[in-house]
């Protein structure tokens, strides 16, 4: 009973997440500016301790954003991202998303 439960959430909460992902690929990449400094130019690092966004999963993206613009995540670097989100709408973060995801597409 308790998996079966735990299987309706899950697919609930993925139908929630695929729905508030529905950002603006061109709104992200103007957002995307602060970004840049650790994420690197198209979402690409060249600092190994700091990850890739380009051509992440568009829904993954999105509950990664708000779960440290929530205080969910923690960790050495949540505080710093804690901080570049927490000012970002749901649109802002969705538009991010969309673009991070779009540039694994486009290689």
């Amino acid at each position: 009973m308790m998996k079966k439960a735990l299987l309706l959430l899950s697919g609930a909460l993925l139908i929630n997440f695929s729905v508030q992902a529905a950002g603006n690929i061109e709104a992200g990449k103007s957002k995307s500016a602060k970004c840049v400094a650790c994420h690197g130019m198209n979402g690409k690092v060249s600092i190994p301790t700091y990850p890739h966004l380009a051509g992440q999963n568009e829904v993954y993206l999105d509950y990664s954003m708000h779960a440290y613009k929530n205080g969910e995540r923690t960790g050495n670097m949540a505080s710093i991202m804690n901080a570049y989100v927490q000012k970002l709408s749901d649109q802002d973060i969705a538009d991010l998303a969309a673009y991070y995801a779009s540039l694994g597409t486009k290689e």
